[in-house]
């Protein structure tokens, strides 16, 4: 199904798209992925970008009206194609249980998630939409779908923009990269009690009032001081330092307050942000609570506040969460095939283009240029500019200038 529709500044077109569950095992049924065409109103015919976002499990980004920041500056090169990724947004749903499945079943259902899947989803809609070869523009869990795309179908791609998503490529562990982003989440602390020392004494005080104290949330769900913890998600933000000391500076117990900590911690919104979170950075291996197990002491019962770590307890603190609690924990577990093809990287021809953000919390910054020498071709753009949100910050010169460097203009 196909609808057309205009808004000040550009056309939409938004389409749906069968897919198989498995691909290559027809017999597994299909699901629906959503996608929405955003094009300039002067009628030119554009080749198409694709957009990848964040995640795991995040539904592509809603235009606006006139479009803005990074898909204003590319809409003048390109029809910008938004993706849904496979169980987000209006793409078929995972939903919080599968009905009548086992914990087994859901697990295994949950495994055909990942960014493999979603290459293979794209190389059925490039083949439906008669795109010879697109460009990808992937932001964090974006990016490391976009060299999943390079490792798996670079045939079908003219050039890949990357920001603040380089993943390690060459089967790193997955205990050395959230051992690294417990470094950098610990200099985030510390960047932060600098900008606001009085901040300290009062999460101290906070914490221990929630373990002392039931506090509830508007959801009902209770406030526990390990919940609190994970507003550290705001660490990596350009702006998130403003909004944790806002958070922290409201009257406790407020209705301010609770509402507030209950929007700092969502993962429940899309439940398989968490369940899947860890396999991302999975290739190969399991990874059997990997964030939880290498947490540092005084992020568990000090004043440490994490980032992006998933740890076993939050399917019991979660109430959205909960529905997924035996699956996760077989897919922490489960033994995750590779995502990237590092002989084939050292190889590449497609032009690629990538930033690197020197305070990322999320992305390892050695890692990330590890990947850079490792992908022929790639161009890195090395700045302590941007936090990891800098495509959303400043879009319009980020995408403008990984534009010119991966056509030679810069």
């Amino acid at each position: 199904m196909t609808t057309t529709y205009r808004i000040p500044g550009a056309v939409l077109t938004e389409r749906e798209h069968t897919v198989p569950l498995v691909h290559g095992d027809p017999s597994r049924g299909t699901i629906s992925v959503f996608t929405r065409e955003v094009a300039a109103p002067d009628g030119l015919d554009r080749p198409y970008l694709v957009f990848l976002q964040g995640g795991p499990g995040f539904e592509a980004a809603r235009p606006t009206s006139p479009p803005s920041g990074w898909m204003a500056r590319a809409l003048k090169d390109f029809r910008v194609l938004l993706l849904d990724q496979r169980g987000t947004g209006r793409s078929t749903p995972v939903g919080p249980v599968i009905p009548g499945a086992t914990a087994a079943e859901q697990a295994e259902y949950l495994t055909h998630f990942r960014a493999d899947a979603i290459v293979r989803d794209l190389e059925v809609i490039r083949a439906e939409l008669g795109a010879e070869r697109w460009s990808l523009l992937g932001q964090s869990f974006g990016g490391f779908t976009s060299l999943t795309y390079l490792s798996l179908a670079p045939e079908g791609l003219r050039e890949v923009l990357i920001t603040g998503g380089l993943a390690p490529i060459t089967n790193r562990p997955v205990d050395e990269v959230y051992a690294a982003t417990w470094v950098r989440v610990r200099e985030a602390n510390q960047r932060y009690h600098e900008r606001y020392p009085g901040d300290l004494a009062r999460l101290r005080t906070i914490l221990r009032r929630l373990d002392e104290e039931d506090v509830r949330l508007p959801n009902g769900d209770r406030l526990t001081s390990r919940r609190l913890r994970q507003a550290g998600m705001w660490l990596g933000d350009s702006a998130g330092f403003e909004r944790l000391h806002h958070l922290l500076e409201l009257p406790f117990g407020s209705a301010a307050f609770l509402a507030d900590a209950q929007m700092a911690s969502g993962w429940e919104r899309n439940p398989i942000y968490a369940t899947l979170h860890e396999s991302s950075y999975a290739d190969g291996g399991a990874t059997r609570w990997s964030a939880g197990r290498l947490a540092p002491e005084e992020a568990i019962t000090g004043d440490l506040l994490g980032a992006e770590h998933v740890f076993p307890w939050m399917w019991d603190d979660y109430a959205g969460l909960r529905a997924h609690r035996e699956a996760a924990q077989l897919l922490a577990e489960h033994p995750w095939p590779r995502l990237y093809d590092a002989d084939r990287l050292a190889r590449n021809k497609v032009p690629v283009a990538a930033t690197v953000y020197v305070d990322d919390v999320y992305v390892e910054r050695s890692f990330a240029e590890e990947t850079a020498r490792g992908v022929r071709g790639l161009r890195a753009w090395v700045t302590n500019e941007y936090a990891h949100n800098g495509l959303r910050a400043d879009g319009e010169r980020i995408v403008g200038r990984l534009l010119d460097m991966v056509r030679g203009r810069a």
